[in-house]
């Protein structure tokens, strides 16, 4: 079980709810903040204040007065207008992140929504009624306002949702799921769009997955380093204490372990004095990608346990304050931090995927072939992690640095992190491929190698390849085999085979 609190929620255990199936509870303690909060908002309708979102208008209307008979049709105004998104719409783990997200944001206590209106999103989640929210449609601020007012109009009955894999209108799929719409009132319509759980919900599946790719780059560059006779000397401890960056040093910790016992890389005399730099700096590549990596997961964590919507309540002091904690600018930046790490991961991968099919370079035969010539062998799988390679060039450019005024010119600055974490999550599946073509090559590598001279780690890892991929003898269809390999790195199996010799990649 999932228990939402509003504080110390781990973005991995919200994947692990989504995938693993778990169900989500409300810290009931908790819910007596979140009802003081809806306390201040009644007392602020009797007494006529005006305040933002509750009795104004939105964005360049917030000077336009609205009665106190109309705020319950301002909300329900707002969640309508504002579900105009375009394009694929999110994946359905993307979706019920973005609620359970929400959802530990509003029981922070400063949003001021009925507990009810949170425990009909918690049990959104738990009866697998999904919200169908186009992709498109968000500049990062005010907070991701298109896909979660497509999230919320389910709630009212309204808009799309699946349920039992099938897509209904929304109050069929909530009458299907045993729930009652609800009726917003003052408030609660822009409490639920006001945030960032768009971007933040890509963010933390993107870092989830990041993780293990990340890990299972160094095993891929293992295979690689054994099937062309690496030099191991500048995994040596001694040259990373020196410059001591942690991703650097964990990476080099890492080689050393996978490579433990090998006698394709120790032990054996060199021709080279020293390697290239797509096998001689892993270390360093990789390792800086596994510190931006870390950089990430401390933004999202903090933003996910964060109050990201506008105005904000204080119910000890009375207090309602406008702000702009809306804005995606932190969470724009780490990502697009991300996307450039990861399509490092790719860049060096693809140069050793090319070190390892070029004859000139490997001393292998010519594409790994044995027929070379009558078979091309691996020599277009490479063009396909170029190419991959290239358009991550193109996705890793960021999405921070732009802006374009919305709301009359009041909303003037916007984050684009929606944008950056679309394009995060395009890059993260290049890589996985790229990485997956790596493993691919290098195992076809080591057939011309003596592999009782294998590292057991990466035995392990070649014995699990060929479990499911043959040696390439003759030319023959490969894009079941590159799929078959990203889902031995996706699902982590990879990982799996040399934790069982080594223990935990770092």
């Amino acid at each position: 079980m999932l228990r939402l609190s509003g504080s110390n929620l781990s973005g991995h255990d919200v994947v692990k709810c989504i995938r693993q199936g778990w169900s989500v509870a409300l810290d009931q303690a908790q819910l007596e903040k979140v009802s003081k909060a809806r306390d201040l908002v009644v007392q602020l309708i009797r007494q006529g204040r005006p305040v933002y979102g509750i009795n104004t208008g939105f964005g360049m209307l917030a000077d336009t007065s609205i009665s106190a008979h109309k705020v319950a049709e301002l909300q329900r105004n707002l969640i309508l207008s504002h579900s105009c998104g375009v394009g694929e719409s999110f994946s359905c783990d993307v979706v019920r992140a973005m609620m359970i997200l929400r959802a530990n944001a509003l029981m922070k206590g400063h949003s001021g929504v009925r507990p009810e209106v949170i425990e009909l999103l918690v049990e959104l989640v738990n009866k697998n009624v999904t919200p169908l929210i186009p992709s498109q449609g968000s500049v990062g601020a005010s907070g991701d306002l298109v896909p979660l007012a497509h999230m919320s109009a389910v709630l009212l009955g309204e808009g799309e949702a699946y349920y039992e894999g099938r897509l209904y209108p929304g109050a069929e799929a909530l009458k299907r799921a045993g729930l009652t719409p609800v009726t917003l009132e003052a408030k609660e319509g822009l409490a639920l769009i006001n945030g960032t759980q768009a971007m933040t919900a890509q963010g933390v599946l993107a870092l989830y997955d990041s993780d293990i790719l990340l890990k299972t780059a160094d095993v891929s560059s293992s295979l690689t380093l054994e099937a062309l006779c690496g030099i191991p000397a500048a995994f040596d401890e001694r040259v990373h204490t020196v410059r001591s960056h942690r991703g650097q040093v964990a990476t080099a910790a890492n080689l050393r372990r996978l490579l433990a016992g090998s006698e394709l890389v120790y032990g054996t005399e060199h021709e080279k004095v020293q390697d290239a730099y797509s096998l001689r700096c892993i270390p360093q590549v990789h390792g800086a990608s596994k510190d931006a990596y870390g950089y990430v997961e401390g933004v999202l964590h903090t933003e996910i346990n964060s109050v990201t919507d506008n105005p904000i309540l204080f119910p000890e002091d009375g207090d309602v304050i406008s702000a702009g904690n809306f804005h995606g600018q932190p969470v724009a930046l780490a990502l697009d931090f991300l996307g450039i790490a990861l399509a490092e991961i790719g860049n060096i991968a693809e140069r050793r995927i090319e070190r390892l099919v070029n004859p000139q370079l490997s001393g292998l035969p010519p594409f790994l072939s044995e027929a070379s010539g009558l078979n091309s062998g691996y020599m277009i799988i490479q063009y396909t992690a170029a190419a991959l390679v290239s358009e991550n060039k193109v996705l890793s450019h960021p999405a921070s640095v732009d802006s374009i005024p919305t709301s009359a010119n009041q909303e003037d600055h916007v984050s684009m992190g929606s944008i950056s974490a679309r394009k995060v999550l395009s890059i993260l599946a290049n890589v996985q491929n790229i990485v997956a073509i790596e493993i691919l090559c290098a195992c076809q590598g080591l057939e011309f190698r003596d592999r009782r001279k294998l590292a057991p780690a990466t035995r392990a890892v070649y014995d699990l390849v060929r479990a499911h991929v043959p040696p390439l003898k003759n030319d023959r269809f490969l894009e079941p085999e590159i799929k078959v390999a990203r889902n031995l790195v996706v699902s982590g199996k990879v990982l799996e085979a040399v934790a069982e010799i080594i223990g935990s990649a770092k």
